[in-house]
C-alpha cells in the first residue's frame, strides 16, 4: 500500500471519543494534512507533542478523564499551532490558552477546516 502522507504537514489528533476522532481525521485528511493519531492518552501524545515533527494539533480537552494542558504546554513551548476540540464551552479551557482557537463539539468540518487553514498560514 502506497505511503500518501508523504510532504503533508503532519497533524496530532488527541481525542477519545472514536467517532469524533474520525470526524477529524477525516476532515484533516481533505485539508491536504497527514495525521498523527488519533492518540487517547495524554502520556503518548505529551511523547509525540515533544518528539514529533508537527505543523500542528486538534486536542480534546478532556482525554479519558485527564486534562491536555500538558500535551498543549509542550506544543506551545515548541512554536506548534493547535486549536481545542470541546463540549464544555470556552471556559473549559485553561485561561491562559483561549488564545488558541477553540471549536465547540458538535462541530462542522467546513468550521475545523478553516481553523487548520489559519493555523497554517
Amino acid at each position: 500500500m502506497a505511503d500518501n502522507t508523504a510532504g503533508k504537514p503532519s497533524w496530532l489528533v488527541v481525542e477519545d471519543e472514536s467517532l469524533i476522532a474520525m470526524l477529524v481525521e477525516e476532515t484533516l485528511i481533505d485539508a491536504g494534512m497527514a495525521v498523527v493519531g488519533p492518540v487517547a492518552r495524554v502520556g503518548k501524545a505529551l511523547d509525540i507533542a515533544n518528539k514529533s515533527d508537527l505543523a500542528g494539533a486538534v486536542l480534546d480537552v478532556n482525554i479519558a478523564g485527564e486534562v491536555v494542558y500538558p500535551v498543549a504546554d509542550a506544543l506551545e513551548a515548541r512554536g506548534i499551532p493547535f486549536m481545542f476540540l470541546t463540549g464544555y464551552g470556552a471556559r473549559a479551557v485553561r485561561p491562559d490558552l483561549r488564545t488558541h482557537p477553540i471549536l465547540h463539539k458538535p462541530f462542522l468540518p467546513e468550521q475545523m477546516r478553516e481553523i487548520v487553514e489559519s493555523l497554517t498560514r
